[in-house]
């Protein structure tokens, strides 16, 4: 079986992860280099076994998570369709079965909140892992004069987690915002989408998804 740490050797993968962040630097977009995926691949696993699923479709949900951004190498827009062509003929290179490619291609292809939804045990644990990368690491412009909403919104997170509740079948996404750079409002403003989007992969799971921002239950 083709795992990720084989898909982490493959220069191509490398290649496209890096022209990826080079691309977005240039548009002015928060950070999906190899902080981010690596983040992605490991909740997106860590979903599924806390869940219970089968060790071949963690390995699966890992490397869904590794690759699912590289289609910001070719544009950002329809960046998850372009992805999802992408790895598929990587992983089809590198041998993966059919079976195994095809799924990872339906998950990275649906990840995206404005063409996507959870299609697959994969792609919901892909979809609330990426949805749940709210941080202040993620802003790569250090000139807060400057900031943009989505920057000063990443910014203003202080620290996330995602708590998983195996014995109470849900999600928590736990969010701490400094209320001093923006408003709780305007993460609702940018993020709403991508919350429904994870409370529908919950949903597909069998389990329940909760928002908690500083401290206050809030879905």
């Amino acid at each position: 079986m083709i795992t990720l740490d084989d898909v982490k050797k493959n220069e191509e993968v490398q290649a496209l992860i890096e022209g990826t962040q080079k691309q977005l630097n240039v548009l002015g977009f928060t950070e999906h280099s190899y902080r981010h995926i690596g983040i992605v691949s490991k909740r997106a696993a860590d979903i599924l076994e806390t869940f219970g699923y089968p060790q071949e479709r963690i390995e699966l949900a890992k490397i869904a998570g590794y690759l699912h951004d590289i289609g910001n190498c070719v544009n950002r827009n329809d960046h998850a369709q372009s992805g999802a062509i992408l790895a598929y003929q990587i992983l089809k290179e590198m041998g993966m079965p059919h079976e195994e490619r095809t799924e990872i291609m339906m998950a990275i292809g649906n990840h995206d909140e404005q063409t996507g939804t959870a299609i697959s045990d994969i792609s919901a644990a892909l979809i609330l892992a990426d949805k749940s990368d709210v941080h202040r690491d993620r802003v790569v412009n250090k000139n807060i004069a400057t900031f943009g909403k989505h920057d000063r919104v990443n910014y203003a997170v202080t620290d996330t987690k995602l708590i998983l509740d195996k014995e109470n079948k849900k999600i928590i996404l736990s969010i701490q915002i400094d209320t001093k750079i923006c408003p709780v409002l305007d993460y609702f403003e940018i993020f709403m989408e991508r919350t429904m989007m994870s409370k529908y992969a919950a949903k597909y799971l069998g389990i329940w998804f909760e928002l908690i921002i500083n401290n206050l239950k809030l879905l």
